[in-house]
């Protein structure tokens, strides 16, 4: 007979470790150790989230020799821990939908110790840390996106401005903030008085619409009010343009030992300059912690879940649902599958006829995920099947099937001579 609180039947992986319940301004710590005796002791104590506080929790930590620990945490939290760890021990960063506690018997200290118990037999599954380097990467590469955002948002704003000042240059130009859109914006901002001349003169290369047109457009009632916020909107746009130049040559400075994989991650279709950089800030340029492309898909949200039971399929949705590297992929895929003669096109058009445009488009992002896995792991070179691998790929089969369908109809296929 086992007694209840025999846990011998189940493997020890980690003889001393450490579990760590992280919040904004407390950590609370149950570390599990040996005395000289062999018999197993634990240690309970809270820190407090300052750097000289969680100093204090290494050189505990270390004072007992402990060689691993998880955490969990909310939000970053995490991360001034990690700072303070990283060169030191073993940190195990743990999600917390993969280390559920009994319910009703939630506190952080039970929090810590049930992480704890978990990691001392080896049943934690840890969070995709990259280097401190690749960490650089993403906060440069996520922070130009969200100024990418932010300036298409003000630029929308701009285009609002107009419609409430009858004017129609994004009805003109094909892009309102392009040469000949700026050269408009400024003459309105001027003040100056609009004619037909000042118009042409704000006009670089060809135009679909004449001249006249675009001075039609810019007539309206636009006064010192409208310019006063044109101004202000055009000044927030030049500065988020010069930060996220700032930031891509940043990025090109510190990404500058691996043009070679740049290279080639940008031969695949739909992946341009910034995504090619955008897509190894969030994977590295090793893969070390991914042993398959299908690992990989998984972490990143781009293949189905499982969830069977009684031999019955449920709902198949992946339960990654914000990701940024999905974010990325699935840009790429609507790239992609806009490449005339591409495999990637012809797959998407099967695809959605079946299953819809979303899901199909998330399959092509899928395949082209185990492509980047194969470009950055094994140095491999992208290589297009074409848009007739799928019609060719089972030709014999085909064949006979049409042959059928003939002779159902009364008439034979003759195979074309050249």
């Amino acid at each position: 007979m086992v007694r209840k609180d025999d846990s011998r039947i189940i493997e020890v992986v980690h003889s001393v470790c450490c579990g760590l319940d992280v919040h904004k301004d407390k950590v609370s710590a149950y570390l599990i150790f040996y005395d000289a005796n062999g018999n197993e002791q634990s240690d309970v104590k809270e820190f407090g989230t300052f750097t000289d506080d969680l100093i204090r929790m290494r050189e505990w930590l270390l004072a007992h020799a402990c060689p691993v620990l998880a955490m969990e945490s909310t939000g970053v939290y995490w991360r001034p821990v990690y700072n303070i760890l990283e060169d030191y021990l073993r940190v195990i960063l743990v999600n917390p939908r993969d280390m559920k506690n009994v319910p009703g018997r939630k506190t952080d200290i039970s929090d810590s110790k049930w992480l704890a118990g978990l990691l001392k037999h080896g049943l934690l599954r840890g969070s995709f840390i990259p280097p401190r380097e690749v960490r650089q990467w993403r906060d440069l590469t996520r922070m130009r996106r969200r100024y990418v955002q932010t300036a298409s948002d003000y630029r929308r704003r701009t285009q609002k401005l107009f419609e409430s000042a009858n004017i129609k240059i994004d009805s003109v130009v094909a892009d309102l903030f392009g040469v000949s859109g700026r050269h408009l914006m400024n003459l309105l901002v001027s003040g100056q008085e609009i004619s037909l001349s000042a118009v042409q003169s704000c006009i670089q290369g060809r135009l679909k619409r004449s001249d006249m047109e675009i001075f039609r457009a810019i007539q309206g009632f636009f006064n010192d009010h409208h310019r006063f916020q044109l101004r202000s909107l055009l000044r927030m746009v030049q500065h988020l343009e010069d930060e996220i130049a700032c930031i891509s040559n940043q990025i090109r400075s510190l990404m500058s030992g691996h043009e070679d994989v740049l290279e080639r991650l940008k031969e695949t279709h739909g992946i341009s300059e910034i995504a090619s950089r955008d897509i190894l800030a969030e994977l590295g340029p090793t893969l070390e912690a991914f042993p398959t492309d299908a690992a990989l898909a998984s972490w990143s949200g781009l293949c189905p879940g499982n969830n069977e039971s009684a031999g019955k399929r449920r709902s198949g949705k992946s339960p990654v649902f914000k990701h940024h590297l999905k974010t990325i992929m699935v840009e790429v895929a609507w790239a992609a599958v806009r490449t005339k003669g591409s495999y990637y096109k012809d797959k998407y058009h099967r695809l959605k006829y079946r299953i819809g445009a979303k899901k199909a488009l998330i399959a092509v992002a899928h395949r082209i995920l185990k492509a980047i896995y194969r470009i950055i792991k094994e140095g491999a070179h992208f290589r297009d099947l074409g848009e007739e691998y799928l019609t060719l790929r089972n030709k014999s089969k085909k064949v006979q099937r049409l042959k059928k369908q003939a002779q159902m109809l009364g008439f034979e296929l003759v195979p074309q001579t050249a």
